[in-house]
């Protein structure tokens, strides 16, 4: 939600993306003001193994994807990016002075239908894809998300496939799947 103004977003009072804009207009000042070199890093819906046994905001949109055809979005469009690779990019860009700006960080971006046929063909017991009902509004994406400048970095994104894989993993692995 990074390419929304913050009139809007206060309009509509997304007060968490309203908040992350607001941080990084005042770390984009302070390092103006005080010669700083600025680099930010942003991640669409992170998503991969996790390092906590408890639900996160991203983890529980999966497992209600999966248990209930629940979309998180109302386009019902994930713009996906692996947690190993958003690491990464943090390392990538302080290691590299080059680095400068702002790097996006979206991986895929997927239908959920088409996340439901991968944790289908891996994990044919949990038969969950005839709940999941993709609406039309599919159709109209009309826009995409570059991954040109953080490839530029250095970042090589993982296969939706493998992120799916893993996020489903972790999430049996924690309880907090069963099946």
């Amino acid at each position: 939600m990074w390419w929304m103004k913050p009139g809007f977003r206060l309009h509509c009072q997304l007060w968490y993306p309203l908040s992350k804009t607001l941080a990084e207009d005042a770390a984009v000042k302070f390092a103006k003001e005080n010669g700083l070199d600025l680099v930010s890093i942003h991640p669409g819906y992170v998503i991969g193994p996790m390092l906590q046994p408890t639900l996160n905001f991203t983890s529980e949109g999966i497992i209600n994807l999966i248990k209930f055809g629940t979309k998180l979005y109302s386009d019902g469009i994930y713009r996906l990016v692996d947690v190993r690779d958003v690491a990464d990019a943090h390392i990538l860009a302080f290691e590299n002075p080059k680095a400068k700006g702002r790097y996006l960080m979206v991986g895929t971006m997927i239908p959920s239908s088409e996340i439901m046929e991968i944790i289908n063909k891996v994990y044919p017991a949990l038969g969950q894809f005839q709940r999941y009902k993709e609406s039309s509004s599919v159709e109209s994406l009309t826009y995409n998300v570059s991954r040109a400048r953080a490839e530029d970095l250095g970042v090589e994104f993982t296969p939706v496939e493998i992120t799916i894989k893993d996020t489903v993993e972790s999430l049996k692995e924690n309880n907090l799947l069963n099946f």
